[in-house]
């Protein structure tokens, strides 16, 4: 059985999301994941000012959370199953491995958001601005306690994965090496995706150690939210 079965199968998830049937959907669900975002920013931002971290920050937030980006990302996703008895070849076993841990948590911020941006065009308006106060009555509403901790404990896993696996020199010499053969294949945007999280973890002494501050606060305001606090986003 192919290493990239499991890809395959959250490639399915995605493309059974609404939002790309829906394109009312698809505009609040991508100013839900900017509230969102912008959201995360002030709730982390001594977290992310840090100059080691800037690079990681900018990273998570552009690329592994999901969001516009990733649709661009997905079509070369495909493209690689396509090739995938050559990646297989190519790609160490634990390189995919952590790759799968970083797509899995792309699809659930897209699953969970969508949910999020559904509930919205229940209860307002669609051209109604977002704030905090709508996001935190519809965050309740939805109930997604256990979900959001989840995928934060996956976070954690990633961490792991990219300080375990991703620091090898080796790994980073056959990433370069594969450069030829991305453009061949037309994996600009994913080498490229790859290689901008080596550049970004390079300032940094531990990957995991970051993404453990992260989730820490992370966890409070999921906890602030459910518990009914009027202002759960501090994350104090």
């Amino acid at each position: 059985m192919s290493k990239l079965a499991a890809l395959e199968d959250l490639l399915v998830q995605y493309h059974q999301l609404n939002y790309h049937q829906d394109p009312v959907l698809k505009v609040r669900l991508f100013e839900a994941q900017y509230w969102l975002k912008q959201r995360i920013q002030e709730s982390h931002q001594d977290l992310f000012r840090r100059s080691e971290n800037q690079r990681m920050a900018q990273y998570f937030m552009n690329r592994l959370y999901g969001g516009p980006e990733f649709d661009d990302l997905s079509l070369q996703i495909e493209r690689l199953l396509k090739y995938a008895h050559k990646a297989e070849k190519i790609i160490p076993a634990n390189a995919i491995q952590t790759g799968l841990k970083s797509v899995q948590l792309a699809v659930l911020a897209m699953q969970l958001d969508e949910q999020v941006a559904v509930q919205l065009l229940k209860d307002y308006p669609a051209d109604q601005t977002i704030d905090n106060e709508m996001m935190r009555l519809t965050l309740i509403k939805l109930d997604q306690e256990q979900t959001r901790l989840q995928q934060l404990d996956l976070l954690d896993e990633l961490g792991g994965y990219l300080d375990k696996y991703m620091r090898s020199f080796m790994l980073h010499t056959a990433f370069k090496m594969c450069k030829a053969v991305a453009s061949k294949y037309r994996f600009e945007l994913m080498y490229d995706f790859i290689g901008e999280g080596f550049i970004a973890m390079k300032p940094m002494k531990s990957t995991a150690q970051f993404l453990q501050h992260f989730t820490a606060k992370e966890r409070q305001i999921v906890y602030a939210v459910h518990a009914g606090q009027a202002n759960p986003f501090c994350g104090e």
